[in-house]
């Protein structure tokens, strides 16, 4: 993260170990898209077409329904349709994200979010199929918001650093362990109200949080595949940077001199000859990933005989 906030936000998707904005920036751009189609739709009579298309992307509670969407168990948690729903979730996510993001760094903080998000998914649609109370509410209950994956990243900052003071209006320094707490218990207090699948989600990110940490802190980090997945996507939309080629004829008098003059170079081990397409493929593939600097002595001094061949 290089710069202030709109200045990251724009750049989001121009910089690496940028995980932090390039969330924050997918759900304002998301609920920004649906805020528009919904005015335009409603206002020409369509209010029909709007609820069917996002009501495509939201996370089903009955279990059939969710068969026939499984992609809804990840866009759910991307979708706000209240501004104040998405003003404090992207909130909480930015500050406490800061936090993680300090610690763990960019990877780990997207897999809390990703996984908060799934662990909070099923954890509501597991609850509305095996609690009574929610028996005659299961068909045709959808969800949709980060709160889930915004409550991972709360607990987990909480779980890291307990004791670090945020300072809020009027009550002044409160350590974030009690932040944390006041926010699941919250979430824990109204489960069984108006928007209990909702609190469901949450308290299903909260422990998420807690259990993502806790493995880490034995060794053991259990979003490999989130990041393992997000590489794949990186690299298959990154472009590879072009090496330029070229190419001088030499003159006939400079040939005769030094076909005359000169005895022919002795083949090495690592002359240029020997380096092939597919090592020069795998040196751009650094680059890609980790930056020109990072490649060693020999791996620049292959790229710059390859590309003067």
């Amino acid at each position: 993260m290089y710069g202030g906030f709109w200045y990251n936000i724009k750049n989001a998707f121009n910089q690496k170990n940028n995980g932090l904005y390039k969330l924050l920036a997918i759900n304002i751009l998301l609920f920004v898209t649906f805020m528009v189609l919904r005015v335009f739709l409603t206002l020409g009579g369509a209010n029909d077409v709007y609820r069917s298309l996002i009501s495509f992307f939201m996370m089903p509670a009955s279990i059939p329904e969710f068969i026939t969407k499984p992609w809804t168990l990840f866009t759910y948690m991307f979708l706000h349709e209240s501004f104040f729903h998405v003003l404090f979730n992207l909130l909480f996510l930015y500050w406490f994200g800061l936090l993680v993001h300090d610690f763990l760094g960019s990877r780990k903080l997207v897999n809390l979010y990703i996984l908060g998000g799934i662990t909070g998914g099923i954890f509501y649609m597991l609850i509305y199929n095996i609690a009574p109370y929610f028996s005659n509410r299961v068909e045709g209950a959808l969800m949709l918001g980060a709160s889930a994956g915004v409550y991972a990243i709360v607990v987990a900052a909480a779980t890291l650093r307990p004791n670090t003071e945020f300072h809020l209006l009027l009550l002044g320094p409160v350590k974030i362990k009690y932040i944390a707490i006041f926010y699941v218990l919250i979430a824990f207090a109204n489960s069984a109200g108006s928007n209990a699948g909702g609190e469901l989600a949450h308290l299903g990110g909260a422990f998420m949080g807690y259990y993502y940490v806790l493995q880490l802190n034995k060794g053991k980090d259990i979003g490999v595949f989130v990041q393992a997945i997000g590489a794949f996507f990186e690299k298959l939309f990154s472009k590879k940077p072009k090496v330029k080629v070229t190419y001088r004829r030499p003159a006939e008098s400079e040939k005769q001199a030094y076909t005359s003059s000169t005895p022919p170079p002795k083949s090495t081990k690592a002359s240029s000859d020997t380096t092939t397409q597919e090592e020069i493929d795998r040196i751009l593939d650094k680059i890609a990933e980790k930056g020109y600097d990072n490649l060693s002595k020999e791996e620049k001094r292959k790229l710059f005989d390859f590309s003067n061949k």
